[in-house]
């Protein structure tokens, strides 16, 4: 998985007067847990833009002005209820031996042929949670979904792992191809409109051997 370096510098006093004061000079405060005790850093809020406002999944390097570097996830953020400004973001630190749990977004490739005729796609999960050890997170889960027809679903017991278990009953629902008012009826697979299309020419030739064969028994005859 991808990780964003975020710089900050260790804060000692933790206040809500020390922490307004990091606010007003554009600071978010911050902690991260999961080590030995609580870490309280801050950081500008501009550090923050490629890890908060993307609809990808990261892991982060936090880089504190103590030379010190910390790899950790995103865990909590709290947003102002009215400026949407970031007020603060707690963290869980990494350890390359312990798994973690962690929201990986599903991306969805090809064109269903559901949809093609004219159902619509129902995204149930736009992210799926998974554990595993920080080195085998992967950066995204990918669905292909050409051979959705319509009625058809993607379940998370048919998607494959690697290095990572899904923390959902095998029965959650991804996405599926819904049936809409201007849906064309498809009960016919591709593979029996093949079958079809062999039988059709078979029996097309059929005729015209027998009508070969009738002139040489004329023939014959006379």
């Amino acid at each position: 998985m991808k990780s964003i370096t975020i710089k900050g510098s260790q804060r000692e006093s933790v206040g809500k007067k020390a922490t307004k004061a990091l606010r007003n000079a554009g600071q978010v405060p911050c902690v991260l847990y999961g080590g030995d005790k609580p870490v309280h850093f801050s950081a500008l809020e501009t550090e923050f833009t490629h890890l908060v406002y993307t609809p990808n999944a990261h892991t982060v390097v936090i880089e504190l002005d103590n030379g010190e570097k910390l790899h950790a996830v995103l865990q909590d953020i709290q947003f102002h209820p009215v400026t949407d400004n970031i007020l603060h973001i707690d963290f869980y630190q990494l350890f390359e031996d312990k798994e973690i749990s962690m929201n990986i977004p599903v991306r969805l490739v090809g064109n269903s042929r559901g949809v093609k005729n004219g159902g619509v796609l129902r995204r149930n999960n736009r992210r799926l949670r998974v554990k595993a050890l920080p080195a085998n997170l992967p950066d995204f889960i990918e669905i292909d979904i050409t051979p959705l027809k319509i009625g058809d679903n993607v379940q998370v017991g048919e998607l494959p792992t690697d290095g990572y278990r899904f923390l959902h009953t095998d029965n959650t629902v991804v996405c599926q191809i819904k049936t809409a008012r201007t849906a064309i009826v498809d009960e016919v697979d591709e593979d029996e409109e093949l079958l079809e299309g062999e039988e059709g020419a078979e029996g097309a030739e059929t005729p015209a051997a027998e009508g070969a064969e009738a002139p040489a028994e004329a023939k014959a005859e006379e």
